[in-house]
């Protein structure tokens, strides 16, 4: 079963900027989401890179119902089944491996796996995937070589993570193969430290109105 692309898109279309983000405890990722999504980014990818992003993402999932959370950094199998459990609405995997593909089929929450170099490009198209995330974006090549990748690769496109700020971010989304960005600077780990959601709101308004959402 291929890619649920369609539903993958209307997640990826509808803000330019998607927050990626590690957060400490549930509590802190509930009041990130709800100031991210005051600033207009709706959704948010917390990744499981601390021991409380499972608990994140399920009382997200369940304490802010405008919010539509997502599951990053995602490497296995049981790391997929688990995100699926604790709500996760879509699944971010930094690569792709045939079990972790195998896991995704049929799932309820679509899978957004990683791929770069042309020969991984085409396994993923033989495999139905078309919509990929490209990661770490400014190490691979960055604009340019997503730039060389778009007449090639015409039914592919990527959100583009790793490296991506608010200095380069405008040249990111005008490429024709992009159709949005993942980013941390929306939420600054000093701002959230700090308590400072205010702020978080302010650079999500700020990320949202990069472009008018598709």
């Amino acid at each position: 079963m291929a890619q649920n692309s369609e539903a993958l898109m209307g997640v990826l279309s509808a803000q330019p900027v998607m927050p990626v983000v590690a957060v400490d405890s549930a509590a802190e990722a509930v009041l990130l989401a709800r100031a991210l999504a005051k600033g207009g980014l709706k959704a948010i990818e917390i990744t499981l890179r601390t021991p409380s992003a499972l608990d994140a993402i399920k009382a997200v999932a369940e304490e802010v119902p405008e919010t539509v959370c997502g599951a990053g950094t995602v490497l296995n199998p049981k790391q997929f089944e688990q995100a699926l459990a604790a709500g996760a609405k879509f699944v971010v995997s930094p690569g792709a491996t045939v079990e972790l593909l195998d896991a995704a089929k049929g799932a309820p929450a679509p899978l957004l796996p990683g791929a770069a170099t042309p020969s991984e490009l085409m396994a993923m198209l033989e495999e139905g995937y078309r919509v990929l995330k490209f990661f770490p974006a400014e190490q691979l090549g960055g604009i340019a070589y997503l730039k060389a990748l778009a007449p090639v690769f015409q039914a592919v496109t990527f959100c583009p993570t790793g490296g991506v700020s608010m200095a380069n971010v405008r040249d990111y989304l005008a490429l024709p193969n992009i159709v949005c960005v993942g980013g941390s600077w929306v939420a600054p780990k000093a701002a959230i430290a700090a308590g400072n959601y205010d702020e978080i709101t302010r650079l999500a308004a700020e990320a949202a109105a990069l472009r008018p959402a598709a």
